[in-house]
């Protein structure tokens, strides 16, 4: 089971774990704001040496300016320690006109889009099929998309919508499926455009490969915390995702990954939990985003920045998730993650 931050126990302690609370926090947006200036060259496609160090300089001149509103941030948390127990902090302003639109475009820069994702398992049916629910973690509760598990599929198949109540193949709506291996260890995530075998010569109109997702095989059992590789698309110069339309199953991310033909790919990893031996659990620091244990809890990281946080998911509630994603990650590839966390996998647990 991986835990988030632990409970205060008195008065004198609570206030020291708000106080490290605060330091986490002052620390995660040093390294946040150091983190987005370097994250453009991190996710491109295509590395280059001078431009790596061009981002590098840029980043330090932004931090540069951002050191007065850094100081003022900090006298504002100074001010407000002691009060109360720190509350979720809400997504930031999100507009959007084009929902569908939005869903597939990765998260702009410098923010961290704070979801949240609730299941729905009430009925006969929904115990074994449930219904997921994507919405902002934000006042207006905003819906992103809804996902379910197809029946008569012989492996998982999860239909991704924009409509919590159009959840057809072939609605108007679909704008993404996850498909797994017979196994449940690899999931690969597409979105809605056509099977190669029915698109166009060009490939114009075939259906892009968003993400594919491995779980290792836990030789702990329900002990251990997973191991997860996820593997995106590359960015482009413009922070666009490079296009990937395979033919074919053996031209896929997953097979490519496999097979070390690594261009164009970004790989990512699940960031390994610390062994506490006060709670005797696995613990990551979620910044109070998360706060139940779960073995479902985790945070997605590149190797170059383990700081970073790409994507993180963890329980609050039986049924409730909070969900935070930053580029190169759309709302599309961060729900289909979650998704494949929760189906059962014979071989990993």
């Amino acid at each position: 089971m991986i835990s988030g931050d632990k409970e205060p126990k008195s008065k004198k302690k609570a206030a020291k774990s708000e106080s490290d609370d605060s330091e986490e926090e002052k620390k995660s947006t040093k390294s946040k704001k150091k983190s987005t200036a370097g994250s453009a060259s991190m996710f491109q496609a295509s590395t280059d040496k001078d431009k790596d160090k061009k981002t590098k300089k840029k980043g330090k001149a932004e931090d540069d300016d951002e050191s007065e509103s850094e100081k003022e941030e900090k006298s504002k948390k100074k001010k407000g320690k002691g009060k109360k127990k720190k509350e979720r902090s809400p997504s930031p302003e999100i507009e959007f006109d084009n929902l569908e639109k939005f869903v597939l475009q990765p998260a702009s820069q410098g923010v961290t889009v704070k979801c949240r994702v609730t299941r729905d398992q009430r009925g006969v049916d929904k115990s074994l099929y449930p219904l997921y629910y994507l919405h902002l973690d934000n006042e207006k509760k905003t819906f992103l998309l809804a996902g379910r598990k197809r029946k008569k599929s012989t492996t998982s198949n999860y239909l991704i919508s924009v409509d919590a109540t159009d959840l057809s193949r072939g609605g108007e709506n679909f704008v993404g499926k996850l498909r797994s291996n017979l196994m449940g260890t690899k999931f690969t995530v597409f979105d809605n455009a056509l099977n190669p075998e029915r698109a166009l010569p060009d490939m114009s109109n075939a259906r892009q490969e968003l993400a594919g997702i491995i779980y290792e095989t836990n030789v702990l059992g329900m002990k251990g915390p997973r191991r997860m590789t996820v593997i995106i698309p590359g960015m482009d110069k413009d922070n666009e995702r490079v296009p990937l339309r395979p033919r074919n199953e053996c031209d896929g991310l997953l097979v490519r990954y496999q097979n070390r033909r690594t261009e164009n790919l970004i790989e990512l990893h699940n960031k390994t939990p610390v062994w506490n031996e006060e709670t005797a659990s696995h613990v990551l620091n979620f910044n109070g985003r998360v706060t139940q244990a779960s073995v479902k809890n985790f945070q997605i990281v590149h190797n170059k920045d383990l700081d970073y946080i790409v994507m993180q998911f963890g329980r609050i509630a039986d049924d409730i998730f909070t969900l935070d994603y930053n580029y190169p990650l759309c709302a599309v590839q961060a729900f289909a993650i979650a998704l494949s966390s929760f189906d059962g996998k014979i071989a990993c647990e």
